[in-house]
């Protein structure tokens, strides 16, 4: 092993986290000196190991914050290198990064299978390498420098915008997007479609919701006169998607019979439309996802065995809503600054006690049930901070689980009072008016719920 120290300059200062270390497995002097040279300017520590097995036991012993390795090494082979780590060493076992002079998609898909987070050919451009590195990085001083991603600011989120920048490149690539329902699945394969760019658009066909006897002419397309009423050539999904991406949405509900012609379809890259006789090829990334247990599924017959290993070649799962707390509110301001650019003159914002109410929750329907919680609260508060009785409409107010009709009654009209006073400035005067009330039927509502105009608001 040869150890490359950190530059003087690039020494953290005092109280200052210590900078990313770096093991560099690569077999190359010219390459390894270059780079543990250029990794180091850049501010990394760098531990050169020139062979597989210095490597293992390097890392076996921990404290490195990256991995990076050559995939052809002199006495081994980076994957065999990788999965031995995983296997004996797993909690030691950094972020990785694989470069190669041999590019060989069936290397890339298997080390990215395995959890790598990036494969890249040489010549490595040095820049690339180092942004990638930082992107990738977990120690807290590189964890700034990480942009957030768009579909979340939780580690379980941003490690899989670091996925999908590996994949993009990758544009033949099937991809299974697996996780409960109203997750966000979809925006998953929208980021990764943005990622890879190309001419075409994203097509999604939820198969679950087209009936059975037009799955066909929806996937594959029809040509005129091909069945009675088809007056009309009209392109499939596949077709659509040309030079995009085309997600097959709950791709496990696919009735048995439409699984096979799937299947036909990933084997040869080409479609025939319904009526038609001249194939045509597929030139689309092909995502799949579904919220079902597909390999509980294939054991119970329910999905066929060999579709499920062409379209599982890289699977990505996205952690249910309580699993990444991180995102609930980033995701809740999200969906308030959507109102606010749709409604100007309704601004919303969360109390204390909403965020609260939030984080609590446990969102068995996903993303899109805090969504829905957030849209609904914002029609039907009485003011612009929503409070947690404006988020959850069907949860009686702290203390009034056991409460009559009579006393919930009252509590909630406290509680709208007291909304709709905060909303208006506590001005008696514009409160009554917005209640549709009358100022002595207010101060006696008021006065019945104990309500007191504060001193500094007091009109």
């Amino acid at each position: 092993m040869t150890m490359v120290r950190p530059s003087t300059s690039a020494s953290p200062g005092a109280g200052a986290a210590p900078p990313p270390r770096v093991a560099l497995v690569e077999d190359d002097p010219i390459l390894g000196e270059s780079l543990a040279e250029h990794l180091q300017l850049e501010g990394f520590r760098v531990d050169w190991y020139r062979t597989a097995s210095a490597g293992y036991c390097g890392i076996a012993a921990g404290g490195h914050d990256l991995l990076l390795s050559d995939v052809r090494l002199g006495d081994g082979h980076g994957r065999h290198l990788y999965e031995r780590l995983q296997a004996d060493a797993p909690e030691n076992l950094p972020p990785a990064i694989f470069i190669t002079a041999y590019a060989d998609i069936d290397d890339a898909v298997a080390l990215l299978k395995l959890g790598a987070a990036d494969y890249l050919t040489k010549p490595v451009d040095p820049e690339r390498l180092v942004a990638r590195l930082r992107e990738i990085c977990r120690c807290a001083g590189c964890a700034p420098a990480r942009d957030p991603s768009p579909m979340g600011v939780s580690p379980a989120m941003r490690e899989l915008e670091a996925r999908l920048q590996a994949i993009a490149r990758y544009r033949d690539m099937p991809v299974l997007i697996l996780g409960p329902t109203g997750v966000g699945k979809e925006v998953v394969a929208r980021r990764l479609h943005e990622l890879q760019g190309g001419t075409g658009r994203l097509v999604a066909l939820n198969c679950a919701a087209v009936p059975e006897g037009l799955v066909e002419t929806e996937l594959f397309g029809q040509r005129r006169g091909a069945f009675t009423g088809a007056e009309h050539s009209r392109p499939g999904v596949f077709e659509q998607a040309a030079g995009g991406t085309l997600l097959l949405d709950e791709v496990g509900d696919m009735p048995e019979a439409m699984q096979a012609k799937l299947l036909r379809v990933l084997q040869d890259r080409t479609v025939t439309p319904v009526g038609g006789s001249e194939p045509i090829p597929v030139r689309a990334r092909l995502v799949f996802a579904t919220h079902r247990d597909l390999e509980a599924d294939v054991a119970a017959g329910r999905f066929r065995k060999d579709l499920y290993y062409r379209i599982h070649v890289v699977s990505l799962r996205v952690p249910p809503l309580a699993e990444r707390p991180d995102d609930i509110l980033w995701l809740a301001e999200g969906f308030l600054d959507q109102h606010r650019r749709r409604y100007p003159a309704e601004p919303r914002q969360l109390s204390p006690a909403a965020r609260e109410a939030l984080l609590a929750h446990d969102w068995p329907g996903q993303v899109r049930e805090l969504q829905h919680a957030i849209e609904r609260a914002c029609v039907f508060a009485a003011g612009p901070v929503l409070a947690p009785q404006d988020l959850f409409l069907e949860r009686p107010p702290d203390g009034q689980a056991g409460a009559s009709l009579s006393e919930r009654l009252g509590a909630s009209e406290r509680a709208h009072l007291e909304r709709a006073l905060a909303a208006n400035g506590w001005r008696i005067t514009r409160t009554a008016e917005a209640l549709g009330l009358s100022r002595k039927g207010l101060w006696q509502k008021m006065r019945r719920h104990g309500l007191q105009v504060p001193r500094a608001g007091g009109r």
